[in-house]
């Protein structure tokens, strides 16, 4: 729901995708330079209603960058003991879409690429 989404930055932003950077970047990067890479790296447009995800090197902390109204907005989330779960590095994309429900799973610890959801049956009768 758009509720939900909105819940996940601050009221009145607009979520419509969730995008993951799979390649750890310097953490030292701010707005600028991680604007930098969704344009110039993923090919993706930092103005468009969606959530930019970033973790660094050691996968204790993650940035996510996203457009509201008339400026950009940062939010960061630093572990203090564990890592969050995040994709192989030596995947073939250097980006990966979430769902908003996914990203919360990601931000509480769960580890999305080891086990995924169950599969779906496609039956055509009972009998």
């Amino acid at each position: 729901s758009a509720r939900r989404r909105e819940a996940l930055m601050h009221p009145g932003a607009i979520v419509k995708a969730v995008y993951l950077h799979v390649q750890p970047v310097d953490f030292r990067k701010q707005i600028n330079g991680l604007s930098l890479i969704v344009e110039q790296e993923l090919g993706l447009n930092p103005f468009d209603p969606a959530l930019y995800v970033f973790t660094n090197r050691r996968k204790t902390s993650i940035k996510i960058l996203y457009w509201h109204r008339n400026g950009f907005c940062m939010w960061q989330k630093r572990l203090e003991k564990d890592r969050f779960a995040w994709p192989d590095e030596q995947s073939k994309s250097s980006i990966y879409e979430l769902e908003t429900q996914q990203l919360q799973w990601l931000l509480e610890g769960f580890d999305l690429w080891r086990s995924g959801p169950h599969k779906s049956l496609n039956y055509r009768a009972l009998s």
